[in-house]
């Protein structure tokens, strides 16, 4: 019944952008806190963003700072996640994250940073 589905991931060059959407199901989106991790092959999975369920508030992993920026409609139950400036580091796979009183993940979408 619950769900996340994460697209928008994709080939880009160092310093493109590209955009990341979450979309919800199954779940009263605005109760949940929203969140993006990464994990690259060989490397521990890791907090890139967060956005609360009320007010908006966020946060960010120092190495993204300035360059991402996450955010959501909660009318579309769905969280984005802004992407500028990207380095060859951010290649990834990219996972939405829901929380409220239990977690909820979706599948991931495929970033890679290559020239």
């Amino acid at each position: 019944q619950v769900q996340l589905v994460e697209s928008g991931g994709g080939l880009v060059q160092p310093g493109g952008s590209l955009r990341l959407s979450c979309a919800a199901s199954g779940l009263s989106f605005s109760n949940y806190a929203m969140s993006w991790y990464r994990q690259a092959p060989g490397k521990e999975r890791e907090l890139v963003a967060g956005i609360s369920r009320r007010y908006g508030s966020t946060n960010y992993a120092d190495s993204v700072k300035g360059r991402f920026t996450i955010s959501r409609d909660n009318a579309k139950n769905t969280v984005y996640l802004q992407m500028n400036s990207l380095k060859p580091e951010d290649t990834a796979m990219y996972f939405c994250n829901a929380r409220y009183i239990l977690d909820v993940w979706g599948q991931g979408t495929q970033v890679t940073v290559s020239s």
